[in-house]
């Protein structure tokens, strides 16, 4: 049976989150201890105690998220002899690929702390606060509907669908203008639509200074080869070469997070037959079920988790 192996993104982040790992597993304590290296500061206390504000902050939610995700995966790697090897692919949503990447080798842990703290404080600078917007698109809602909607609030500023994560739930992505117009356009069209509480209107144009920085922290970089393949989001499709992750790594910043597509691939074209989500949370296994519903779907964030996962490989 193919295994995938997926990563979360940000929305997934809670206080306490990997601590029954580090609590369990010494391979775990030592992948926050290298991040907390990486950063120059205990970002391992904030993830286990805590407060959830601060842990909720771009720059400390993204290098945070990886630490935990990096943590199951090397749990699984040394404990129980499961190693990224036995995935046909990996994907992540959004920061999630630099945590496929550094699970399949491509990036070091500590590379992929200082690349997603530098990623989350560019993304942060990028646009005032308050000038851009995000919103939810939920219920009888398809990319079609959704890019419909978004060129009618784009007479008001920029929109544009930023993640297309499963029929029912498209985000959109833009001005604060052009997300309110968006929003009583989604209304005219009987869609439901929730503005979404984020500091930053990801996954759109107006990220292209973010952009430009990652691609100057890209470059200084060193992106070694795949032990499996990366379904890229800004394509839906695998890709090995080093240069061409840089290249799609910046596009991301800016581009649309294609994880409907991607799982719709993995589970068609792809063959894979089980998406395993390693570390916070359970929001892309969630996904998953509605994108591949024949497919089997898991978490993998405590240590009992992990252990009934291996047992099955």
């Amino acid at each position: 049976m193919s295994i995938a192996f997926i990563f979360p993104g940000q929305g997934s982040q809670t206080p306490g989150m990997g601590k029954s790992l580090a609590d369990a597993f010494a391979p775990a304590r030592e992948v926050f201890e290298e991040v907390d290296e990486a950063l120059g500061e205990r970002l391992s206390r904030l993830i286990f105690e805590g407060p959830a504000e601060e842990l909720t902050l771009t720059a400390n939610a993204q290098p945070a998220l990886m630490a935990v995700s990096l943590a199951a995966m090397r749990v699984l790697e040394r404990e129980f002899h499961v190693p990224v090897t036995k995935a046909a692919y990996v994907a992540g949503h959004s920061l999630g690929e630099y945590s496929a990447l550094a699970a399949a080798g491509a990036l070091s842990v500590a590379d992929a702390a200082r690349l997603l703290r530098t990623r989350g404080n560019a993304m942060q600078a990028a646009v005032p606060v308050g000038e851009g917007a995000m919103a939810a698109l939920i219920g009888k809602v398809d990319v079609a509907l959704a890019e419909e909607i978004a060129k009618a609030g784009s007479a008001a500023g920029v929109v544009v669908v930023a993640n297309d994560n499963n029929v029912g739930n498209v985000v959109i992505s833009g001005s604060k203008a052009g997300i309110d117009a968006a929003l009583a356009a989604a209304k005219e069209r009987g869609a439901r639509a929730i503005a979404l509480n984020v500091s930053a209107p990801f996954h759109s144009p107006l990220m292209q200074p973010a952009a430009e920085a990652m691609a100057i922290a890209l470059e200084k970089t060193e992106i070694a080869p795949l032990a499996a393949p990366l379904v890229a989001n800004v394509t839906a499709r695998p890709v090995n070469e080093p240069a061409a992750i840089r290249k799609l790594l910046v596009e991301q910043v800016t581009g649309r997070v294609r994880w409907r597509e991607s799982v719709e691939w993995m589970a068609g074209e792809g063959g894979v037959a089980r998406f395993v989500e390693v570390g916070a949370g359970k929001q892309l296994s969630g996904m998953v079920k509605r994108n591949a519903p024949d497919a089997e779907a898991l978490a993998l964030n405590e240590p009992a988790d992990l252990e009934a996962f291996a047992k099955s490989v």
